[in-house]
């Protein structure tokens, strides 16, 4: 079973960590109140990755240690900077499987090897407070680097590291690194020791899946030779490079959340799953940008892919709104076991399983989705409209979208109440979704226009995100309500309860004349 600690620390480096230098006198340092000197650890740690360095590229390390207290395997995922996550699994001569798990994504079907080992001899102090209480380790550490895979280098260095204790003010390692460089020393330009035994042991890194080369851009026709990605390395210039910029960053999303879904972090799952809707959309309202006879089948993988996400999202969602409605309910109105049986409804209603999604994200139908996606990111499917300027494309695509919502909205507001309304009020959300993310796509060339845009859509997707809320809960409560009455229960709070989801329909239906009203003084793209 891996543990999971996040780690928050600074590296250091200068003429105080030279030769057999020492580390600088400490106890000045506010809050301080005692140094403990915990001796010298002898660390040998061996960092595994593809050929290719995949991890290395995304500034993910994998290693196993032996020595000091936390022997074993770590695999640590940037959070920030200065700041990651270290998952901790117990020493064992093969990789852990709850691992590399974490870091399909990126590698995908490449073999993990071992990279570089480093040997490092650790000099410790703790910085406590008055109370004995830990404020931080503080480190000086001789490094031993030998490359074992793409090279033969070694390297040698000496660096200072300070890390927080647990639940640690970060603060505080403000007021160390302000002793530290009155002693002379610097932040590290390395974000890790990894990262400065790749370049001091001379090897280059090269691209990888998960880190493809930028697209081809529809102006030049040439692709740079940069490992990073199109949205960070080049000014968008086209239209077809500010589409492609959104495509990238969903893609991004995508496998950067891939760790935190396996985990089950909170909103993880909805995050990914919102990745796949934006680029999905993406693909869908600028077909006059991109390839749809390419673009298309990837729609529908990235459509399995929502759905695979959403099998417990939704029931969850519902259930959490149904338990809030009751919570609200005065205790007059609660009539029979409508709890118990609201939980019993939720499970076996429930189809899917953490377990399930791992093992979703872990077939070749997701991989296969992750390399397709990489695929069109190196080589976009440009049609010539992409060439063209980016607040005529752009624009166009975007007012397109925009009145299809219009058409829906008026289509909602010229039926009567009932299931003809719900549908097109559901069917205008859907395209409100699709006119938001469009106009994020858009905003980076088109500016405040876009931007209002994007408010307004999200404004207006609300309320009737709120009404087709209510449809579901509607279906959900009529169902429990006849599951209650063939039981023999009294079925009188569901019927309560439906009433009050007519009420908020109503209400959303009553609002949206005056929402549409205001988006479109808004609308201005």
């Amino acid at each position: 079973m891996a543990d999971t600690k996040r780690e928050i620390e600074r590296k250091y480096e200068g003429p105080a960590t030279e030769g057999d230098a020492g580390l600088p006198d400490l106890m000045g340092v506010a809050g301080v109140a005692s140094v403990v000197d915990k001796g010298v650890a002898e660390l040998d740690a061996t960092y595994y990755d593809t050929v290719d360095q995949r991890l290395a590229a995304a500034s993910l390390t994998l290693r196993r240690r032996t020595g000091g207290d936390d022997a074993g395997w770590h695999l640590k995922l940037p959070v920030s900077e200065g700041v990651r996550d270290e998952i901790h699994a117990p020493l064992s001569d093969d990789l852990p499987r709850s691992l590399t798990g974490l870091v399909r994504s990126r590698v995908r079907d490449g073999e993990l090897v071992p990279l570089v080992r480093l040997r490092s001899a650790r000099d410790i102090r703790h910085l406590q407070d008055d109370s004995g209480a830990l404020l931080a380790e503080v480190s000086l550490d001789r490094v031993r680097a030998e490359r074992l895979s793409g090279g033969e280098g070694t390297a040698e260095w000496t660096e200072i590291e300070v890390e927080l204790a647990d639940d640690g003010d970060p603060a505080f390692l403000d007021k160390v690194e302000k002793k530290l460089r009155k002693a002379g020393l610097a932040r590290s330009a390395s974000a890790s020791k990894l990262a400065k035994a790749l370049v001091e042991t001379g090897a280059e890194r090269t691209s990888s899946p998960s880190s493809p080369k930028s697209p081809k851009s529809p102006s030049s026709g040439k692709s740079p030779a940069s490992s990073k990605s199109h949205a960070s390395t080049k000014s968008p210039r086209t239209a077809g490079d500010h589409v492609m910029a959104y495509v990238v960053a969903q893609r991004d999303a995508i496998v950067e959340l891939d760790p935190a879904v396996r985990r089950d972090l909170p909103d993880s799952v909805h995050s990914m799953r919102v990745a796949t809707r934006r680029m999905r959309s993406t693909f869908r309202s600028f077909g006059k940008v991109l390839d749809r006879t390419v673009t298309d089948p990837i729609g529908e993988e990235l459509k399995w892919l929502a759905g695979e996400l959403g099998v417990d999202r939704d029931q969850e969602v519902l259930t959490e709104w149904l338990t809030g409605a009751l919570d609200n309910l005065p205790r007059d109105l609660l009539a029979g076991p409508v709890r118990k049986r609201l939980r019993t409804w939720s499970n076996a209603r429930r189809g899917g399983s953490r377990r399930r999604l791992v093992a979703v994200l872990d077939g070749r139908r997701y991989l296969d989705l992750l390399t397709a996606l990489d695929a069109l990111v190196a080589e976009p499917p440009f049609l010539k409209a992409a060439a063209g300027d980016p607040s005529e494309v752009i624009a166009k695509a975007v007012r397109k979208d925009f009145r299809k919502v219009s058409d829906l909205i008026g289509e909602a507001l010229d039926r009567p109440t009932g299931t003809d309304r719900d549908l097109a009020m559901h069917d205008a959300r859907k395209k409100a979704k699709r006119t938001r993310y469009a106009a994020e796509a858009a905003a980076p060339a088109l500016g405040g226009p876009a931007d209002d845009l994007v408010k307004a859509m999200k404004s207006l997707q609300s309320l009737l995100g709120d009404h087709q809320d209510s449809v579901m809960a509607r279906e959900a409560v009529l169902g429990l309500g006849a599951q209650a009455y063939a039981a023999g229960e009294n079925a009188f709070t569901y019927g309560v309860l439906y009433g009050r989801e007519e009420q908020r329909a109503a209400a959303a239906e009553a609002a949206l004349p005056e929402a549409w009203a205001a988006v479109g003084r808004k609308a201005s793209v």
